[in-house]
């Protein structure tokens, strides 16, 4: 009966689907659907994606071929009203029959319900309509056409088009364009009429986007125009416009050359009644007014208190609640310099990084006192934020080690805390969560916890004992981020306490660039209950356990009930008798052996790290719609080498594993560095390519011969490698034997073809590929360290697709990935081996993986 139930809903799925095929089956007769269009320039085929834009008509858009949103159009019904009340008309008895157990009124709603409106009205919103041939829409096609390529240098364009019938309801367009001999620049002169334009005009003319020689472009004289625009306004023309220039265009030869003159006349402005013209004028600011407390209500109130500080003057209604260098600081409009705009952009971007006003007007007007109204009074109006402000958030959350999780945070901000325009942000946070995967003995549902406090204290400069403008200068926007936190959590089962305290400067060398300097990071880890190890790492323990059932020889590290180790002191025991040779075992059982208990030992240790580190990211994207770009990020962090140069300055002993302690602590050591590229391709209709590139590598010296856990690499999860779920690929090739695998190195590479599926349904192909491996560390399992070039043939390939869904604020995303090559799996078995939906991983994640 099951069979037969499956068979008989895919013959209808089938049904409908064929139904739906009938391309043609919501045209009008006489009419025509749209199936291609075919563009010849100069007599050959074009595929220039700028041309074919200039088409007013597409075709209907596939997916791999097929019509998808437009079958999906033509399962809807077009009528679903007269649909609905026909079921009436043909049985006269059925409304009456309805209405009995239904009121007449509900009768008539469950027309417009979803099961008989909604799904045809949501089936018409992401279909797509048959494209149906217009001649007019193809007559305005031709002349964007011949609009484009005047823009572009070819003023005797000829085109036309035909339209070619492949069925009675389907025919495609043939566009004909003849372009002809393209003009190029032959010389270019100038009409400048005010003398101090022409000589400033005189300094950047060999910056010209109008070149002798080069094809004419109408773009290259709207950049033109806006080059000298910002030129002059950026050296004091404060009333210049772009619409200033102008340009006076000779094409009256036959030689297909354009003589160009340029044109700026003098300043026109209307006084009054009559409108005046005189030569522009370039300005220098007189004054620099800056209003600390300014809102609509005040606007008209008499200012109580003000203060003049390094020729800025500052103004506000109550007691000035500011010191006035962190004001002044932010603004690089100075009394006595030019008028430019770049300074008006780069204060306004200052003062509202400082995150104590909301965003500032910045105003100018002609200074009166001065008698050759050559003189700027800039105005500043800052409206202060609320001193106080309370944040709350709340959050149902799933992850790889909970099952499920609710987390809270309360934060209070306080701005202007020590009225040098600071930031202080105090914030505790709190998670309860439950996971079937953890030790858990009393079978508690909440099995996991966590707690934490944090404070961020941010200045709006570099806090410092010595001047650092040379060095950092203001128009960097540098800032001083201090910060410390402290967590508690049982969410592994070790039961750990987190200490964390952080002094990072940060600024931005050029616009899109930006920079991080950790003076000192540090942070200290303890673990409360290291002795629950081997119920946290269950795979650690049942490799262990196995060993010890061929070799053990101490009755009293076994549970007599079941022969399985009893942690901790049957594991704990026989660890021990086999490293110190009192159970002779093989080699290789050995070497299983000793990596496990250097695992444990590593995990179990508390750490404590005190580094140094610099980052810098630099990107070329513009918005959030730019889809052509590249973004690169390094950073270097080194940690221990202080603490290192301190105790062999001071000559600080040693303990009797060689190592320096700080509060009877054994600290880290080890210099680490990453390098992480972007790359997005738009090939426009939607489509995009992105690429990703990371490595990073942490080696371990002195006083450390492995990496805290904390700062190790893993690799998997739905922002690495997709096709295998977090910490569960590698080491190279070992395949993921324990719980939780990290190593010190990382390489891992991405890329995703996006396109648009439906409406705001985005679809997704990836490829991704990497793992990760020891090196230069206390490893000695060779499957699990990286030896050479040879070992990258261990690097695991995942291929898959997804979904996603753009909601404009952020995008909903759906990944599926199959395991294409398995590096852990034995040779033979590595390519396509588990390649199907049951051994595939999925992927839920908030906006795109990178």
């Amino acid at each position: 009966m099951k069979n037969i139930s499956t068979k008989i809903t895919t013959f209808i799925v089938i049904g409908i689907i064929i139904s739906a095929c009938d391309a043609e089956k919501r045209i009008p007769n006489h009419k025509q659907r749209l199936t291609k269009n075919e563009i010849f320039v100069n007599e050959k085929p074009s595929t220039n994606e700028e041309v074919s834009n200039q088409l007013y008509q597409k075709p209907n858009s596939t997916f791999l071929g097929y019509h998808l949103r437009l079958n999906l159009f033509n399962l809807a019904d077009p009528n679903p009203d007269s649909t609905y009340q026909a079921k009436f008309t043909k049985h006269p008895g059925k409304y009456e029959r309805m209405s009995k157990w239904l009121s007449a009124k509900q009768v008539d709603r469950l027309g417009q319900s979803f099961l008989y409106k909604g799904v045809d009205d949501f089936l018409k919103q992401v279909g797509e309509p048959p494209v149906i041939i217009d001649t007019t829409k193809s007559s305005k096609s031709l002349s964007r056409v011949n609009y484009y390529y005047f823009n572009n240098g070819f003023f005797n364009v000829n085109s036309k088009f035909k339209l070619d019938s492949l069925s009675p309801k389907r025919a495609k367009i043939k566009y004909t364009i003849t372009t002809g001999v393209p003009f190029f620049i032959d010389s270019l002169t100038t009409k400048i009429q005010t003398p101090a334009l022409d000589s400033l005009y005189a300094t950047k003319k060999m910056n010209s986007f109008i070149q002798a020689g080069k094809q004419y472009n109408t773009k290259d004289f709207e950049e033109e125009k806006n080059r000298i625009t910002t030129h002059f306004r950026n050296n004091g023309v404060y009333h210049f416009q772009s619409n200033n220039v102008t340009f006076d265009l000779d094409t009256l030869n036959n030689n297909k050359k354009v003589n160009v003159n340029l044109i700026i006349k003098d300043y026109s402005f209307q006084d009054k009644d009559t409108t005046r013209t005189e030569p522009f004028k370039i300005y220098k600011i007189s004054d620099v007014n800056i209003y600390t407390d300014y809102s609509a209500t005040n606007n008209s109130n008499v200012f109580t208190d003000s203060t003049t500080y390094n020729n800025f003057n500052l103004y506000s209604h109550s007691k000035l609640k500011y010191k006035p260098k962190a004001i002044t600081d932010a603004v690089f409009i100075t009394k006595g310099s030019l008028f430019a705009d770049t300074r008006t952009v780069l204060t306004t971007r200052y003062l509202n990084n400082l995150k104590v006003f909301n965003y500032p007007t910045i105003l100018y007007e002609v200074d009166k006192r001065d008698t050759t109204a050559q003189s700027l009074i800039a105005k500043v109006y800052l409206s202060p934020r609320k001193k106080y402000s309370l944040g709350t958030t709340f959050d149902v959350t799933h992850s790889n080690i909970q099952d499920i999780g609710i987390a809270g945070s309360l934060s209070e901000t306080i701005r202007n805390v020590l009225n040098g325009a600071e930031t202080l942000e105090l914030s505790a946070r709190g998670n309860i969560g439950s996971s079937k995967d953890l030790a858990n003995p009393d079978s508690r549902f909440f099995n996991v916890s966590e707690y934490g406090l944090n404070a961020k204290l941010s200045f709006p400069r570099i806090w410092f004992p010595f001047k650092t403008e040379k060095i950092i200068p203001k128009s960097m926007i540098p800032s001083t981020l201090l910060s410390t936190g402290f967590s508690n959590q049982t969410n592994i089962g070790l039961d750990k306490q987190n200490v964390t305290g952080v002094l990072a400067y940060n600024w931005n060398p050029k616009k899109n660039n930006t920079a991080r300097f950790d003076i000192f990071n540090v942070q200290y880890i303890r673990n409360l209950n290291p002795e629950n190890y081997f119920n946290v790492y269950e795979s650690s323990y049942n490799e262990l356990n196995t060993i010890s059932k061929t070799y053990n020889t101490n009755p009293s590290y076994v549970d007599p009930s079941t022969g399985d180790l009893i942690i901790e002191q049957g594991t704990a025991g026989f660890t021990n008798d086999v490293l110190t040779l009192v159970i002779p075992v093989p080699q290789e059982e050995y070497s299983t052996v000793l990596g496990i208990e250097e695992r444990r030992v590593r995990l179990t240790e508390n750490d404590f790290i005190l580094s140094t580190g610099y980052s810098f990211s630099k990107t070329t994207k513009t918005d959030s719609k730019d889809n052509s770009f590249y973004q690169f990020r390094t950073k270097i962090e080194s940690a221990g080498s202080l603490l290192t140069l301190i105790a062999n300055a001071s000559s600080l002993p040693k303990n009797q594993n060689g190592n320096f302690e700080i509060f009877n602590l054994e600290y880290s050591e080890y210099i680490k560095t990453e390098f992480d590229f972007i790359k997005y391709w738009d090939f426009s209709k939607e489509k995009v390519l992105a690429v990703r590139s990371f490595f990073g590598i942490a080696i371990p010296y002195g006083n450390s011969d492995y990496i805290p856990f904390s700062r190790s690499y893993f690799a998997g999860g739905s922002n690495d490698n997709r096709a295998w779920e977090p910490y569960r690929l590698g080491p190279g090739s070992t395949g993921a034997i324990l719980d939780f695998n990290e190593a010190n190195m990382k390489i891992a590479l991405s890329a995703e073809f996006r396109f648009k599926i439906a409406g705001k349904i985005k679809g997704a192909l990836f490829a991704d590929a990497g793992n990760i491996w020891n090196v230069l560390d206390n490893t000695t399992y060779e499957p699990a360290t990286f030896d050479g070039i040879e070992d990258l043939k261990e690097i695991a390939l995942g291929t898959g697709f997804g979904l996603r869904y753009d909601l404009d604020f952020f995008v909903v995303r759906f990944d599926l990935g199959f395991k294409t090559f398995n590096p852990a799996n034995e040779m033979g078995k590595r390519w396509f081996y588990d390649y199907d939906f049951a051994h595939s991983v999925f992927n839920f994640g908030i906006n795109y993986p990178f």
